[in-house]
This record gives C-alpha cells, structure tokens and sequence, in this order.
C-alpha cells in the first residue's frame, strides 16, 4: 500500500486539516481559525487518501476541546510555562485567550517549526512564544531542554498531544522519568490508545495506511 504518510511530520497536516473542518461546522466545539493556513492542501489530501477519517474528525475534535480545557484549569491554578513537545501545527498560543505573561514553548522537528513559522509570520501569539528545534529522542538535549526551562520558571505544563503513541514503551517510560524528575512540572497532558482502540485501528487498515509513521506505544496494562 502506497501510504500518503511519508514520515510523523506529515501527521501534522493531518491533524490540523480535522481542526480546520471542526472549525467550519455550525457547532463547533472550538475556533481554530489559523488551521486552515497550516494544513494547507497537503493537509487535506492526506486526509482524503486516509481510511477512517470520520472517526479521526471527531477523535480529534473532542481531544481539542478537552485538552482546551484543561489548559486553562492549569493556567488558572498558576501555572506560567507551557512546554509542547511534539507541538506540530498547533496554533493554542495564537487562537486561545492566554495570559500575556504565560511562556509558551514549542519542540518539535526544525522542519515542521520553519514551515509553522514561516506560516504564522504575520500573526501574533497572544503569549510569550519560544520555539526549540529538537528530536526528542535525543535524551541529553532533551533533559538539557528541560534543566534550562526548570531553573526559570516556577510552574510548568507538559503537553505531548499526538506523541506518545509513535514512541515505544521504553522511550514513554524514558521521558515519564525524566518529567518525574524536573521539580516544576505540574501537569502533563498525554494521550495514548487503549488496547481497544489498537484493535479496532488494525482491523481498519489503518496501521498499513501509517506505516512510515507507526504506533508503538502498547503497554500491556
């Protein structure tokens, strides 16, 4: 199978392609109105070529919102420092109503953060936005990243929206150690799939369809 998935970047456009059809729909659950730019048409001919797209949209739809909200309950409780690893095309920092102060860092590949830059060149962050370009798998850079971020701030939320689940159990449990570790974090937002979930996904063809970017977080609990 031919897969329109070249490598874990292109996810991104997938992604943010959802976030842009949640957006025009009458009753969305949230305003993204900076996903359209970013997914452009590759966003959405990755979308087309995909099986399972109706549950991807709502998937991705009902993860937004509620990674929303949690944002800002931890925002609210004091948190002043972001940290997205794996931040993709997400435009929070631009669409979401944040505290001026509030530090916002993004990690990602250099590809994916000099396309986004480039993208988002004329608008504005509504929050003090820092970008890292970083291969997380890169442990000593990573906790290199996190050493610097910990002695300057005074409370920090992790976000790996979308990351977990192309890292294998050891590389989770490896940066789970090494978040354990950094004394500011506070929250750490993580999504996985339950075992259910992979079934399903491999009854569907979807695992074929993502096979230059594949799943590997499975934890037998």
């Amino acid at each position: 199978m031919n897969s329109p998935i070249k490598d874990v970047s292109d996810t991104a456009f997938w992604i943010a392609h959802h976030r842009r059809l949640e957006t025009e729909r009458s009753d969305a659950l949230f305003q993204d109105p900076f996903a359209a730019k970013l997914a452009g048409e590759r966003g959405k001919r990755i979308s087309e070529a995909m099986p399972t797209s109706r549950v991807v949209a709502w998937t991705v739809a009902l993860r937004t919102r509620i990674i929303d909200e949690y944002l800002q309950f931890a925002i609210d409780s004091g948190v002043d420092t972001v940290l997205s690893l794996g931040a993709g095309l997400d435009a929070r920092p631009y669409r979401m109503k944040l505290p001026a102060a509030l530090h916002w860092i993004e990690a990602d590949y250099p590809q994916i953060l000099e396309y986004k830059t480039s993208q988002l060149q004329a608008d504005k962050p509504c929050c003090q936005l820092e970008r890292v370009q970083i291969d997380l798998a890169d442990r000593e850079r990573r906790r290199h990243l996190l050493a610097r971020i910990n002695a300057q701030v005074h409370g920090i939320l992790v976000l790996t929206e979308g990351l977990t689940p192309y890292l294998d159990n050891d590389e989770v449990a490896s940066l789970a150690d090494d978040l354990f570790a950094t004394s500011q974090v506070r929250f750490w937002i993580v999504d996985y799939f339950s075992a259910e979930a992979q079934k399903y996904r491999s009854r569907r063809g979807i695992g074929r369809a993502m096979q230059n970017a594949p799943f590997k977080f499975a934890p037998g609990d």
